[in-house]
């Protein structure tokens, strides 16, 4: 069965709390990036330790495998 991206757009990315979690994960990938942590093309993912993509402490951020990132809990 094929994904209907539209319908999981309108259903779950357009909604405003998952719009915002999705900028605080971007800024924290800019904030990493300004720490020197990353750079542009690093196929690493920026992880929040207590999984709050809200908290963008610098203590709270590591870099870690796309792997490992998404198969955690």
């Amino acid at each position: 069965m094929a994904r209907n991206y539209q319908k999981e757009y309108a259903n779950y990315h357009s909604k405003p709390k998952q719009m915002k979690d999705r900028a605080m994960r971007n800024k924290a990938r800019a904030i990493m990036k300004m720490l020197g942590k990353t750079f542009t093309g690093d196929t690493r993912d920026v992880a929040h330790k207590d999984n709050n993509p809200k908290n963008n402490k610098p203590s709270n951020l590591q870099m870690q495998s796309k792997k490992k990132n998404r198969s955690r809990r």
